[in-house]
């Protein structure tokens, strides 16, 4: 009971965090099952099992809130699903020496990529005129892959890039990727349910990152709408970033005075962008008032 509750409480704030931000439900959750001994593999496939229960729920709800584009999620989920189903051959064929490493890799860098992405690059809003199926389909296939290879991966590669073209809403990114997802779920399972057929997998795990993700998904689909998603974004990069260095480290056996310095190096940058990003909101957010300062200033004037 103790270790569900555990898997719980990470499934709650994996799914918390992918619902503000399109993505990190799986680079968070696979984080944690590394961080508890589970090989890489097994680690993937039970969170693509467990994400078939919360991508359905985030995609209700957000679907519910208006948050979705249906073109979007199909034309993005169908590639996806066949770049997933790929990868999670892939790594079942790679042993657990050297899909380690490999997958804490793909993590720190995606949360380095998060972490960077919504302290230093704010959106900018272009005519929403759509995403073409160019764009979409290719970046589909990638992060699908990406997906079930990394333990995680769909939204961090697909919400971003999404985002970056202006095109969309960032509301509607954020509800297509996370509906989508299902799919990417789906075939991710299959894939890993094929090649693991020799191994037992914990259904114990399943269920607590199911329960705990589906309490989570309609609070998630709510906060997008109040809470800064670069303020979240930060926060959940630079987690993801300091639970897989501690990963790479021990892999790599690095000396032990290394050890603290590292740490050390990865916090002071954290704390640095959630002040830096916390001060540019409080800027935009004066911003306006200013204006209208201004405005009322030229009037009377």
């Amino acid at each position: 009971m103790q270790a569900f509750l555990i898997f719980a409480i990470g499934g709650f704030v994996a799914q918390l965090v992918d619902g503000s931000l399109g993505m990190a439900y799986g680079v968070t959750s696979t984080t944690i099952l590394l961080a508890a001994g589970m090989s890489p593999a097994l680690a993937s496939a039970s969170v693509h099992l467990a994400e078939l229960g919360t991508s359905l729920a985030s995609g209700l709800s957000h679907w519910k809130f208006g948050n979705v584009d249906w073109r979007v999620v199909l034309t993005l989920g169908v590639p996806g699903a066949i770049g997933a189903f790929l990868g999670a051959t892939a790594l079942s064929n790679l042993s657990t020496e050297a899909a380690e490493p490999w997958m804490s890799t793909i993590l720190l860098a995606l949360g380095l990529y998060v972490l960077a992405r919504f302290a230093f690059r704010p959106l900018r809003r272009r005519q929403l005129t759509g995403v073409s199926g160019k764009l979409l389909a290719p970046l589909g296939l990638v992060a699908g892959f990406v997906d079930a290879t990394g333990g995680g991966g769909w939204g961090p590669v697909a919400t971003p890039t999404l985002l970056s073209t202006g095109r969309v809403e960032p509301r509607k990114v954020i509800g297509s990727v996370d509906t989508s997802e299902f799919l990417i779920a789906a075939a991710a399972s299959l894939g890993f349910l094929l090649s693991l057929a020799d191994q037992e997998l914990s259904w114990l795990t399943v269920g607590g990152l199911l329960l705990g993700g589906v309490v989570a998904a309609p609070l998630a689909a709510y906060l997008v709408r109040i809470v800064p998603m670069r303020l979240i974004g930060v926060g959940a990069g630079g987690l993801i970033v300091l639970t897989n260095a501690r990963t790479l480290i021990k892999d790599l056996e690095l000396p032990g005075g290394s050890h603290a310095i590292i740490y050390s190096v990865i916090v002071v940058a954290w704390v640095a962008a959630i002040a830096y990003t916390v001060r540019v909101l409080r800027a935009e957010r004066r911003q306006p008032e200013t204006d209208k300062a201004d405005t009322a200033e030229a009037v009377h004037g």
